[in-house]
């Protein structure tokens, strides 16, 4: 049976859409839903295909930005780009205010509401400024590298500012060892390993939760191993040989066998019936800034410490272990000129020999937050 609009059919009590809209077939069997609801479906769909007409209608500078943002983010992911959700989030942040215009008209100027809004939301100039590098990024790549019958989608890119950031950078905030005895016993046991191991080897957060056994490299003269992090997810885009120093050995160590690919790991534990296995296997951490963490950062008065503080902190306590700035830049990953991306077995000896001075500091903590304020 036919219903008033053409197009949506009743079949017993449920509704199905045969329908010819622009040249597009459209079926779909919607199942037992109201003829309103089929409608709005219906709609919905014709939208979606008025917007696909218009799309392919578009070149050169009628091009819309959410046009190159859709480029770019395929191309993102068919290149494998380890920041693609975050690239993804600032894409989301930024369409409401510029994606239906015209890519010649992104500029300072369009961009003035969504600089407004963020700034009454309470969000840094340097988070700002994320978003704003990849509308850049975008307009760039659409002056630059994309082409529509040998033309370029538009002549030149346009201008975008970054935001004035100095004033607001938060300063380093490295721990003392008092301040880390009260943390780490406070963590849950899971985040004990992944914050220790930051602590000996200046490692990111994303480097520690996503440390793979299969980036070990064994060094049998040494006795121990190292992790080569690829390029694709160091934040340098290099190769990066993380140094372990005794410390960190011995956490690694600690952690074999528990999960295939993933170094640091956890499981819910049973709290009754602990006769039986459990129930869950074990998972990666995704992130050392949890909940979790941030409870017991507050709890024990580090609410002005960060996750990347715990690098800070290794830097530190290697700089006043007298660590030479070339040793210290090769430990924590710094770009240097000439640095090489694997090193000889006696480089990595005196690496790591350096990596475990900061073990046997003494805090100077305290004395350079009152001199930097």
């Amino acid at each position: 049976m036919r219903t008033r609009t053409k197009g949506i059919q009743l079949v017993g009590d449920e509704r199905i859409i045969e329908k010819q809209y622009h040249g597009v077939r459209i079926f779909q069997r919607l199942g037992k839903i109201s003829q309103d609801d089929a409608e709005a479906w219906l709609r919905g769909r014709q939208a979606e295909i008025d917007n696909d007409r218009e799309r392919e209608l578009r070149t050169g500078n009628s091009r819309l930005f959410a046009d190159g943002a859709a480029k770019y983010l395929i191309e993102c992911k068919a290149k494998g780009v380890r920041t693609l959700d975050t690239i993804s989030y600032h894409v989301t942040l930024l369409l409401p205010y510029i994606g239906r215009l015209p890519m010649p008209l992104v500029c300072n100027e369009s961009l003035e509401s969504f600089v407004a809004d963020r700034l009454e939301d309470g969000v840094k100039n340097a988070t700002i400024n994320r978003s704003l590098e990849v509308a850049r990024t975008i307009t760039n790549r659409a002056a630059r590298v994309w082409r529509d019958n040998g033309k370029p989608w538009i002549p030149s890119p346009p201008l975008i500012e970054m935001m004035d950031e100095t004033a607001q950078r938060r300063q380093p905030y490295p721990i003392t060892w008092a301040q880390q005895a009260a943390l780490v016993p406070a963590l849950p046991g899971h985040l004990q390993r992944p914050v220790l191991f930051a602590l000996n080897t200046g490692a990111r957060d994303d480097n520690i939760c996503g440390l793979r056994w299969d980036w070990e490299v064994k060094v049998p003269e040494l006795g121990r191993s190292v992790f080569v992090v690829p390029a694709e997810e160091f934040k340098g885009q290099r190769d990066h040989v993380l140094i372990l120093n005794d410390a960190a050995w011995s956490i690694v160590e600690s952690c074999r066998g528990r999960h295939e690919d993933y170094v640091f790991v956890y499981r819910r534990e049973r709290v009754k019936h602990l006769d039986r296995p459990p129930e869950m296997e074990y998972r990666r951490i995704d992130t050392i800034n949890n909940t979790a963490f941030q409870r017991v950062r507050a709890e024990v008065g580090l609410e002005k410490m960060r996750v990347h503080d715990l690098r800070h902190t290794f830097g530190q306590r290697l700089r006043d272990a007298g660590v030479t700035e070339e040793d210290r830049a090769l430990l924590l990953g710094h770009a240097i000129e000439g640095m090489p991306q694997h090193y000889a077995t006696a480089t990595v000896a005196r690496l790591v020999e350096a990596a475990n001075k900061a073990q046997y500091t003494v805090d100077r903590t305290t004395l350079l937050r009152v001199v930097n304020g």
